[in-house]
């Protein structure tokens, strides 16, 4: 029960358009760094994960975005601390500005076969089966 006091909340987001998922790059000199994954960032206190998830998307890629559903929920101890790591599913409102890498390394759009070469964080991987099968379903609905 100890390890819950102790965990950090952090938001995701899963973005799928023409069967690329988006992902970024963690910035030099961050927990991680160099590694991609899916959009997103620490929620602050008192704060509502969706509206953290639509801050830390327009910090980090300055976009605007309608957050959806829960993909998945993922706990993760890594050794100096502990997530719980939701993941939404979420897209891009029409009028926003392209994403830019404004707080992160870099930004790509990635197909099924290419998230495979991508270096994810261990949190991260746990989704990542289940996002490469949405975008085979999206592959074939195009």
């Amino acid at each position: 029960m100890n390890n819950l006091l102790n965990t950090q909340l952090v938001v995701a987001s899963v973005i799928i358009q023409e069967a690329r998922v988006l992902v970024t790059q963690r910035a030099q000199g961050s927990h991680l760094a160099g590694k991609w994954e899916f959009p997103g960032g620490k929620v602050e206190q008192d704060e509502d994960p969706r509206d953290a998830l639509q801050r830390e998307l327009r910090e980090e890629l300055g976009i605007d975005i309608n957050v959806g559903d829960v993909l998945e929920v993922v706990f993760h101890r890594y050794s100096s601390k502990n997530i719980l790591l939701l993941f939404f599913f979420a897209s891009i409102r029409p009028h926003s500005p392209p994403p830019q890498p404004l707080e992160v390394a870099a930004f790509a759009w990635r197909t099924e076969h290419e998230l495979a070469e991508q270096d994810f964080p261990p949190a991260d991987t746990a989704v990542l089966s289940r996002v490469r099968s949405l975008l085979r379903q999206a592959t074939r609905e195009d």
